[in-house]
């Protein structure tokens, strides 16, 4: 498990399954976004069955880390990695349906599905 904390964004990644899990937490906005874009990038060089971000511990979206949501759900469909979401909070959930990026991600993958052991991720 790799930690990174940079001012008020928390990023746990979790690479040790098939699954790599990335846990967000605080405020996903323009200073910190290019941090959580580059650790989904790395991820998704590795070649993991899937990218799950977790967003609930997310305080604070901004449109510069909806963009990243984006560039990674882009990302994955370039690299046949599936990027997934999880967890979002009511407030997140609301913004990413009335912006329409949740339309892009398949499904909401559950904690259980996406555990970094499992292989069905």
């Amino acid at each position: 498990m790799v930690t990174c904390v940079a001012a008020h964004l928390r990023i746990a990644v979790d690479a040790s399954g098939p699954s790599a899990v990335v846990t967000v937490g605080g405020d996903l906005d323009y200073p910190m976004a290019d941090t959580l874009g580059r650790t989904i990038d790395e991820l998704l060089g590795t070649g993991p069955a899937a990218v799950v971000v977790d967003l609930a511990g997310l305080t604070f979206i901004d449109s510069t880390g909806l963009s990243v949501l984006v560039h990674a759900w882009r990302k994955g469909i370039e690299s046949g990695t599936p990027v997934r979401l999880r967890g979002q909070p009511p407030f997140v959930a609301a913004i990413l349906d009335i912006t329409g990026i949740s339309e892009l991600f398949a499904r909401q993958v559950s904690r259980a599905t996406a555990d970094p052991g499992s292989a069905t991720a």
